[in-house]
C-alpha cells in the first residue's frame, strides 16, 4: 500500500507537457543523459534572448512569432551544438502555445551544471509552463543577487554566509554581510532553501550580521565551528570593512553571539595583516602535528590550532615558509607565506629543487603552469585524498580571466599540488570564490558539489546573463569520472 501511495505521487508530478491553454511555448535544453541544462541562451534572429532555469525550460511568447517557424541560436558555457554551413549553432521549431519540444545539446564540462543557488526565479520557466518544481523560494526577504558563500554545520543545521547581497527593492540591499540557516538533510540537485535571518523590526530587512557604524562594506570570510572544552558549540568568521575594491580600513575576528543572532567583533588585527586572521575557506584537519583549521587563499599555507583562543589571538597563527638556508618546508610564525609566486620565483633562481616545489600546479594533460586565484580544500573520504576546487587566474589565451575551474588532489592538506584536470568553462565570464561543501556530498563521497559566484565582473565582457549574474552558481562532480583517472593514476 505504501508503494502504491508513492507511486501515484510520483505519477502525480509526471507532466507530459503543456496545456493547450498556455501562452507559452516551452524549450527544455537537456543533456546527453537526458538531464535539464541550466544557463543556456536561446536567442532569435532579432536578439530576443531566453535563458534556461534550473531545470533547463525556456518559456517563449513572443507577438509576432507565435505559430510561426522561429530560429534561435544556442550557446551557454560547456554547452556545444553543431554549427551550419553559415556557422551557426541554431535550432528551429514552430512556436506554438501550449506546446513542448526538447533540444539535446552536447556538454563539454567535466561537471553538471546543477543550475543557480540564489536570487529570484529559480524555476522561472518552469512556473510559467506549469511544470513541477521544488519550491525553494520562500519567506519575506527576495534576494536578486549574492557573492561569496561560506557554510558550517552549526546547531545541527546549515548556516551559510554571503558577501554583498542585492535585493529586488534595492541594489545596495545588504552590504554587511547576510545569512541563512537552511536543514542539515537536503538534496543538493533540487537546491537548497534558505531561511534568511532578518531584521527583527522589518522582516522584509535582510539582518547586518556584522553591525557597525563605521562607513564600508563588512566581509567575512575563514567561517568556522567547533566545540569547546566546556562543550559549547561556538562559530567565528575573519571580517574585513571594505570601501570598495581597496585596502581594508579595519580587519579583524569576530564570533557569533547566538542570543544576538549577530556576530561581534573579539580581535583586531592590522589593516595591513594579510594572514593573521581567518580568510578565505576555512578546513579542519587532524595531521601527525595536530588539530587544525586551514585557511585557503588559494593554497593551504595558514593555519591555527583548533581551539577558540588560539583563533581569537593573531599571534597563534602559522605560516608555511620555505627555509632557504635549511632546504626545507617549516610551519613558523615569523616569516610570511612562501607562496604559488614566490615559490616560482625561487625555482627561477635556483634557490629551490623542483622536487621541493609544493605549488607548481599543472594541468595533467597539456603540463602547463596553473596559477590559482581561489580555492577550496576539502578531505573526501572517497579518495582518501584531500581535494582542491580551484579558479585560475587566466591569461589572454585562456577562455576567461577568472571562470576556468580545476580539480586537483594531494595526500596533506598543504600539498604538494602538482596536477590538476579542468572541470568547469565559462568563457568570457567570471566564477570566483569556489568552494565545495564537504557535508553536501553523496554516494559515500565519490559525487561532490561545489559553486562560486557567477558574474560579468573582472571578465571584461559588458553584457550580463539575466537572472543569473551575481549569483551563486552550483556545479556536481562525479569523482569517478574518466576524465578524472589520469590523477587516480598518479604515483
Amino acid at each position: 500500500m505504501k508503494f502504491l501511495t508513492v507511486w501515484l505521487w510520483l505519477m502525480a508530478l509526471i507532466r507530459p507537457g503543456v496545456s493547450e491553454e498556455s501562452q507559452y511555448f516551452g524549450i527544455q535544453v537537456i543533456d546527453e543523459n537526458g538531464r535539464g541544462v541550466p544557463l543556456v541562451e536561446l536567442t532569435t534572429v532579432n536578439e530576443i534572448v531566453g535563458v534556461t532555469d534550473n531545470a533547463g525550460w525556456m518559456a517563449f511568447d513572443e507577438p509576432g512569432m507565435m505559430g510561426r517557424d522561429v530560429c534561435w541560436t544556442v550557446s551557454g558555457p560547456g554547452v556545444q551544438r553543431s554549427k551550419d554551413g553559415f556557422g551557426y549553432a541554431s535550432f528551429r521549431a514552430i512556436a506554438e502555445a501550449g506546446k513542448t519540444v526538447k533540444l539535446e545539446v552536447k556538454t563539454s564540462n567535466v561537471a553538471t551544471r546543477v543550475g543557480r543557488l540564489t536570487g529570484t526565479g529559480l524555476y522561472r520557466d518552469s512556473e510559467l509552463l506549469g511544470m513541477d518544481h521544488p519550491p525553494l523560494e520562500t519567506g519575506a526577504v527576495r534576494v536578486s543577487g549574492q557573492d561569496s558563500v561560506q557554510a558550517v554545520l552549526y546547531q545541527k543545521q546549515i548556516f551559510w554566509l554571503w558577501g554583498d547581497t542585492s535585493t529586488i527593492e534595492y541594489p545596495l540591499g545588504n552590504f554587511h554581510t547576510t545569512c541563512a540557516w537552511s536543514p542539515r538533510e537536503i538534496d543538493a540537485e533540487r537546491g537548497i532553501i534558505f531561511d534568511y535571518l532578518t531584521d527583527s523590526s522589518d522582516p522584509k530587512k535582510l539582518r547586518k550580521m556584522l553591525p557597525s557604524k563605521e562607513p564600508g562594506a563588512m566581509w567575512m570570510f575563514g567561517l568556522m565551528a567547533l566545540t569547546d572544552a566546556d562543550g559549547n558549540e561556538r562559530m567565528f568568521s575573519g571580517f574585513s570593512r571594505q570601501q570598495g575594491l581597496v585596502p581594508a580600513e579595519e580587519k579583524g575576528v569576530a564570533e557569533f553571539d547566538r542570543k544576538k543572532g549577530v556576530f561581534r567583533k573579539i580581535a583586531d588585527v592590522s589593516k595591513d595583516e594579510k594572514w593573521r586572521y581567518p580568510h578565505g575557506h576555512a578546513m579542519r584537519a587532524k595531521t601527525g602535528d595536530g588539530d587544525h583549521f586551514y585557511f585557503t587563499s588559494p593554497f593551504a599555507s595558514v593555519r591555527v590550532q583548533a581551539n577558540a583562543s588560539a583563533i581569537a589571538d593573531p599571534q597563534q597563527y602559522e605560516m608555511l615558509w620555505f627555509d632557504q638556508d635549511h632546504e626545507t618546508w617549516k610551519w613558523q610564525r615569523e616569516h610570511e607565506v612562501t607562496d604559488q609566486r614566490k615559490e616560482a620565483e625561487l625555482l627561477r633562481n635556483a634557490r629551490m629543487k623542483p622536487e621541493q616545489a609544493r605549488y607548481q600546479l599543472r594541468d595533467a594533460s597539456s603540463g602547463k603552469l596553473i596559477i590559482l586565484h581561489g580555492a577550496s580544500i576539502q578531505w573526501n573520504e572517497w579518495r582518501k585524498k584531500f581535494i582542491m576546487i580551484a579558479v585560475q587566474s587566466g591569461d589572454k589565451d585562456d577562455p576567461s580571466a577568472l571562470g576556468e575551474v580545476w580539480y586537483a588532489e594531494s595526500d596533506a592538506p598543504d600539498g604538494p599540488w602538482l596536477r590538476a584536470v579542468k572541470v568547469a568553462s565559462h568563457p568570457a565570464y567570471t566564477f570566483y570564490n569556489p568552494v565545495h561543501h564537504g557535508f553536501l556530498n553523496s554516494e559515500e563521497g565519490k559525487v561532490i558539489f561545489f559553486e562560486g559566484t557567477y558574474t560579468h565582473q573582472f571578465s571584461g565582457n559588458p553584457r550580463k546573463t539575466m537572472r543569473y549574474d551575481y549569483n551563486q552558481l552550483q556545479y556536481r562532480l562525479d569523482l569517478s569520472d574518466s576524465s578524472l583517472r589520469v590523477l587516480h593514476e598518479m604515483p
